[in-house]
């Protein structure tokens, strides 16, 4: 028997390296403005200008302050695990980045006869996927606030892995019951449900707002960054970082938004769907790959409204005590997304009667 060739398909590898590299690029490009937009924000809550020297009306301002981390000096503390001590920002950091790979971006784009999925994993077990990678990232928090040997950043990355833990078991739930009304864990597949059709926060509207205050507490967002409370833990589990170290893990926060906000728009408000508009007809009529990339952009706006719900939410509310942040989460999300479950089997077999 002739042994089986294995045959490269080179465009394929090209074409998801090129879909790598510009999601990793607008990552980091969306995390850096968000924390221009973060400053600008607060600024004009609270009747101020905000940045505004770095270019104009402060556009330049991410760049001077990547730059200065990058300049910074690094320190690393004589105490401190010197291995997990680097470990535990890029850990943060490669969790935040690997979540992206199986959002749908886009529909596909046509070059010539070779059809392009604008995704870099079309996996069916997606939404499984994206759990196993977020539960990976609170080690990045718990190694690095044990590594620096603080007892600040110690009790810090305790209260952020509590934290998590309690908040991943409401949204898993509120995810079952979405799943139940969808069929698949398949992320393209819920898209495309909902392209030209009812989006799926009109069919979980609580399992939605579950979702919404589980990614909160899952980014460590007010009013959950009991992790980051500077007024108690002294800057919490990064206390001791410095220079990139420190920017690695102020970016994988920035990220984790971000993605969250990318998450809520594909599995609950249509993902690439153009509101209002039948994307068949509009194709037909503009072709095929301008609409495609018209997708593209308007998943991008429904993830900035997100983006400026979670700045506006950080300014506006207060901070909870741990106590009420684990009441929330243990005895009411809990139950409602038990609730929210059950609700949803009872309708589900009602309907096939």
């Amino acid at each position: 028997m002739h042994p089986t060739l294995l045959v490269i398909d080179w465009a394929l590898i090209l074409e998801k390296a090129l879909l790598i590299s510009a999601v990793i690029v607008i990552s980091l490009v969306v995390a850096m403005y968000e924390t221009l937009a973060e400053r600008k924000i607060a600024g004009y809550i609270q009747d101020r200008l905000g940045p505004n020297r770095a270019g104009p009306g402060g556009i330049l301002q991410p760049l001077a302050d990547g730059l200065k981390l990058f300049m910074k000096e690094e320190i690393t503390p004589n105490s401190a695990n010197k291995v997990l001590f680097v470990l535990g920002p890029c850990l943060a950091m490669l969790t935040a980045m690997l979540t992206s790979a199986v959002i749908p971006w886009g529909s596909t784009l046509f070059f010539g006869e070779r059809e392009v999925a604008l995704q870099v994993a079309d996996i069916n077990i997606g939404i499984l996927y994206i759990f196993g990678i977020v539960a990976m990232g609170v080690f990045g928090v718990m190694i690095g606030g044990w590594a620096s040997n603080n007892k600040f950043s110690l009790l810090a990355a305790l209260r952020g892995a509590s934290q998590v833990i309690s908040y991943e078991l409401p949204m898993g739930l509120s995810l079952i019951a979405l799943l139940m009304v969808t069929g698949t864990l398949k992320m393209s597949s819920i898209v495309e449900a909902q392209v030209d059709g009812v989006y799926n926060v009109f069919l979980q509207p609580l399992g939605f707002l579950i979702f919404l205050i589980c990614a909160f507490a899952e980014c460590n967002r007010t009013p959950f960054d009991l992790p980051e409370a500077e007024s108690e833990l002294n800057f919490g589990y990064h206390q001791e970082y410095s220079s990139m170290k420190l920017g690695f893990y102020l970016f994988a926060e920035y990220i984790n938004m971000f993605i969250s906000s990318v998450l809520m728009a594909t599995l609950f408000f249509g993902g690439y769907d153009i509101p209002f508009v039948n994307d068949a007809a509009l194709r037909e009529s503009w072709g095929h790959n301008p609409v495609s990339i018209l997708q593209s952009v308007v998943l991008l706006i429904k993830t900035g409204g997100f983006i400026f719900f979670f700045i506006w939410v950080r300014w506006t509310i207060p901070r909870f005590r741990y106590d009420q942040l684990m009441d929330l989460g243990w005895k009411k999300l809990i139950p409602l997304a038990l609730v929210n479950m059950i609700i949803t089997a009872i309708v589900i077999l009602w309907r096939q009667q």
